[in-house]
């Protein structure tokens, strides 16, 4: 017979992040496009390419949208999670 819980140990879970789940959802050419766009906005915008910026435009970036339509919001989603991407590397 299978384990129990109790038999089994600790059970245990990963941690993890949405914007990093959204991107990898992509197929792999819109994810390839959105990092790309990220990246033209940081050389536009942030051309230090510092992660507290990088995150500051991505929160303007996902606010700004919730009034638009469907397709405008998941794309401004989607970049944002790009541009945190870039941040997230860019502090590591």
């Amino acid at each position: 017979m299978g384990q129990s819980r109790n038999d089994a140990g600790p059970m245990t879970s990963d941690v993890v992040s949405f914007d990093d789940a959204l991107l990898d959802a992509c197929p792999a050419a819109v994810r390839a496009d959105l990092l790309e766009e990220a990246a033209l906005l940081m050389q536009a915008f942030a051309p230090e390419g510092r992660p507290e910026e990088l995150a500051a435009m991505a929160r303007t970036l996902s606010v700004g949208l919730r009034n638009g339509k469907h397709g405008e919001r998941m794309r401004g989603r989607r970049l944002a999670a790009a541009l945190r991407r870039l941040a997230k590397s860019a502090a590591d």
